[in-house]
């Protein structure tokens, strides 16, 4: 008869228990949440005029929707 630890397949040396799987995955977070404020100088999408205009318009549409809502 055989020994019984002859028959079993051995763990892998490198294994990753739950723990260690979420502090590389915070760590890998915070690496990425860095890597854009290293970046240069931003630029606007839009022009001075278009910053102050009106936006808001109050449309029969958005009438409408306070009308049912009750607004």
């Amino acid at each position: 008869m055989s020994k019984p630890s002859e028959g079993k397949i051995k763990p892998p040396a490198a294994v990753v228990d739950r723990r260690s799987l979420f502090l590389m995955g915070g760590s890998a977070v915070a690496a990425a949440a860095v890597v854009p404020l290293a970046g240069g100088e931003a630029v606007a999408d839009e022009s001075q005029a278009e910053r102050v205009k009106a936006r808001y318009k109050e449309t029969d549409h958005v009438k409408n929707y306070y009308r049912v809502n009750r607004y």
